[in-house]
């Protein structure tokens, strides 16, 4: 049985950790470097910093603040946001991040998953998948959430991993922030179509949720951003709810 993986995110835009609903209304919620660091001493597994505002004057303050909390942290830290080209993974993992998350590009050039698999490992490789239900189904969305790809959501993550995406971080976009809890639903039917971790994302507001997430969903690993920057939720409280669930857990 896998253990179990407890990951923060830092979604950040401009040098801040932001948090919004559903993708918008983005609201400052602190110093990437400084959660990073508290996460770290409080037990993450692991590490999300996204760059919601990928710009370029973005993506250089990116690279900046990833090489700061690569210096403070040892847990596997993954980064993402804006990604284009080899290049940009290429640069990310030299200032200090283990794995690269790729959305829009990924689906903008598939082949783009498969020429970082070969250079740089499928390990390194994380397809970050945005979706969201349209007409009884999940469709995957690119630019922050902002364009329906027109691309079923599954089917894509499926293509993703063929093409040897080592991961899939799943966002829901319905549940971003509402803390109404994950997609199992989704989270689930990814689950069964591919054999790679999938990790869930969007929607934790409490401890049994994130208990669902992985006794019904079937997530090998929960995200966590506003219930952890605004201290609803610790994680030292996250890791003795799912041991006493039976989760392997570190």
């Amino acid at each position: 049985m896998l253990t179990m993986r407890i990951i923060p995110c830092l979604d950040v835009d401009e040098g801040l950790v932001v948090k919004g609903v559903k993708f918008k209304d983005l609201k400052v919620a602190g110093d990437p470097v400084e959660l990073a660091l508290k996460y770290y001493q409080e037990g993450a597994d692991e590490l999300t910093f996204l760059d919601v505002g990928a710009s370029l004057k973005s993506r250089k303050t990116m690279m900046e603040v990833v090489k700061k909390i690569s210096e403070k942290i040892f847990i596997p830290l993954t980064a993402g946001g804006g990604i284009r080209s080899l290049d940009d993974i290429r640069e990310l993992l030299l200032a200090g991040a283990d794995k690269v998350a790729i959305c829009t590009a990924a689906i903008e050039n598939p082949s783009l998953i498969q020429e970082a698999a070969r250079s740089f490992g499928s390990q390194c490789i994380v397809l970050s998948v945005d979706a969201a239900r349209v007409n009884g189904g999940w469709q995957a969305f690119t630019h922050g959430g902002t364009r329906n790809s027109g691309l079923n959501a599954i089917l894509w993550a499926q293509q993703g991993v063929a093409l040897g995406a080592g991961e899939i971080l799943l966002n829901s976009i319905d549940r971003d922030g509402t803390k109404q809890g994950y997609d199992l639903e989704l989270i689930r039917e990814i689950s069964q179509k591919v054999r790679v971790p999938i990790i869930a994302s969007g929607g934790a507001g409490h401890l049994e949720q994130i208990y669902e997430a992985i006794a019904i969903g079937r997530a090998d690993a929960v995200l966590l951003a506003s219930t952890l920057h605004y201290g609803e939720i610790t994680i030292p409280e996250i890791k003795k709810y799912l041991k006493n669930k039976g989760v392997n857990i570190r």
